[in-house]
């Protein structure tokens, strides 16, 4: 491809990067889906590998709150802050693969589940315990 064409299309795809849907969650997935065909990394986008990769992640974050007291890690500074930022993007990312791997609608879920929550942690029960549900029956 010629320079000029390389550099259009490279404009193009920056601006396609940024063009969102009406839904926030579906423009990320959107755009993950787009980073990871480029990549021919679908092979490696299995719900397990996924699955194993978030919570690699999630381990990855706790690393960074570990030996802290409570109140240190209420105040971390800017460049902790922003490490946190990355782990937690990195976990927002494979959360959101997963799900769209396994065809399922987190935002429907997670609506699903604050219900189910509603009933098994009832305010007038449990307000200010941090017992779990079981522990009410």
């Amino acid at each position: 491809m010629a320079p000029k064409n390389q550099h259009v299309k490279e404009v193009m795809d920056r601006l396609l990067d940024r063009v969102m849907v009406e839904d926030p969650v579906d423009d990320i997935k959107l755009r993950l889906r787009k980073f990871v065909a480029e990549r021919d990394w679908q092979q490696f986008n299995t719900p397990k590998n996924l699955s194993m990769a978030l919570i690699a992640e999630a381990g990855e974050l706790v690393e960074h709150f570990q030996w802290l007291t409570d109140e240190q890690s209420k105040n971390l500074d800017n460049e902790q802050l922003k490490a946190v930022s990355h782990e937690l993007a990195d976990i927002f990312v494979y959360l959101i693969r997963l799900a769209d791997e396994l065809n399922i609608d987190l935002i429907k879920a997670t609506n699903e589940k604050m219900l189910i929550n509603r009933k098994k942690y009832p305010a007038e029960k449990v307000k200010g315990s941090a017992n779990k549900y079981t522990y009410y029956d």
